[in-house]
């Protein structure tokens, strides 16, 4: 009998972090190589990411955008782990995960006519290496399991990266996509957000398993647990997993422990399933307020900076709505032209039809 390339886990794991909740650095040896400047624009992209989150809350109750999945409180793992990655890099999201794609590049308003079921949301740019975020829970692991083994076969130094929610985690596509991985050691990495509820399922209810991350056992790559309100220990966690991926050495599965601030969609009420006090525990914890303290100690961040980053985020979210509010309405006839190279004639029959 072989062995498993990692140890078999039979107790919880503890969760890899880096900053206690007042700051401080709690173990220097996972501090991930960061100048100053960087720490800054990682601060800078969760405020501006916070910002953007509750003013897409309020143009989606103004029936400005369609279906808008909130983020707030989920800014470290989502930010932190794009801010992991190199740009050639490729991401395949769930549909929470806009935030790694404009991050990643994909230009804003993009993201609004996403939201708001225009086609052109989906026209991704050539150097913009992302699929659209994937509807249907789980199907993107099996979509970025596919890309990693085409940059495999390629010999490319790349990984791919796919997120799903601790919901997704019992997926046939979950597994199916992690003993692919394994089996041929592909560059993938599986980030699972785990936020403790899939909409209203409490994780206690999801699985009988000790943590997400000791499902990478079965499959026989690596696995870890994560702060995910943490984002220099979701840096850390994701460097080191695509640095395996490149190196040849597998994938990896990530488990993040996050909290969303926010309900699971516009259309769900939280209040009828989380505590007052579990909303104030892990309020505690909230990636911004942690992380700006490490900042403020190290005299690299400033109230005034927080706001002026709000500010220009505001801004920017009133161009880009308005700019995909501008763009051409969808027509039938529009669509079926996008379909095909060459619209065959059926389909040009039916076009009339809509004329």
């Amino acid at each position: 009998m072989s062995k498993l390339p990692y140890e078999v886990q039979t107790e919880p794991v503890t969760p890899l972090s880096v900053l206690s909740l007042d700051g401080d650095v709690i173990n220097p040896d996972l501090m991930p190589d960061l100048t100053d400047e960087q720490l800054k624009e990682i601060m800078y992209r969760m405020v501006f990411t916070r910002t953007w989150d509750e003013r897409a809350v309020n143009l989606g109750r103004q029936g400005r955008l369609g279906f808008y999945a909130p983020v707030s409180g989920q800014e470290a793992s989502m930010v932190g782990s794009e801010y992991a990655l190199n740009k050639d890099d490729f991401i395949c999201p769930g549909y929470r995960d806009m935030p790694q794609l404009v991050w990643h590049g994909l230009p804003l308003y993009q993201a609004f006519l996403y939201s708001r079921g225009h086609q052109h949301g989906g026209q991704i740019p050539e150097d913009v290496h992302v699929l659209m975020p994937q509807i249907i829970i789980g199907a993107q692991i099996l979509h970025a399991t596919g890309v990693a083994m085409a940059f495999k076969k390629k010999g490319e130094k790349r990984v791919a990266i796919t997120y799903t929610g601790d919901g997704g985690s019992s997926e046939g596509d979950f597994y199916e996509g992690l003993n692919f991985a394994g089996v041929f050691k592909l560059p993938v990495i599986y980030a699972v957000q785990n936020n403790g509820y899939a909409i209203t399922t409490p994780f206690a209810k999801q699985t009988a398993a000790l943590s997400i991350a000791h499902k990478a056992v079965a499959a026989g790559i690596k696995g870890v647990q994560v702060d995910g309100m943490d984002v220099l220990a979701v840096i850390k966690a994701v460097r080191d997993a695509a640095e395996l991926g490149r190196n040849g050495e597998g994938a990896t599965l990530i488990e993040m422990l996050t909290y969303r601030f926010r309900p699971h969609s516009m259309a769900d009420d939280a209040t009828k399933y989380r505590t007052k006090d579990e909303e104030a525990e892990w309020a505690l914890k909230d990636p911004l307020i942690r992380f700006g303290k490490f900042l403020e100690k190290k005299g690299l961040w400033t109230e005034e900076d927080t706001n002026r980053v709000k500010e220009e985020a505001k801004a920017t979210v009133n161009e880009h709505i308005k700019k995909a509010e501008a763009v051409e309405k969808m027509t039938v006839a529009g669509l079926i032209d996008t379909m095909f190279e060459t619209t065959p004639q059926y389909l040009e029959e039916q076009k009339a039809d809509f004329q």
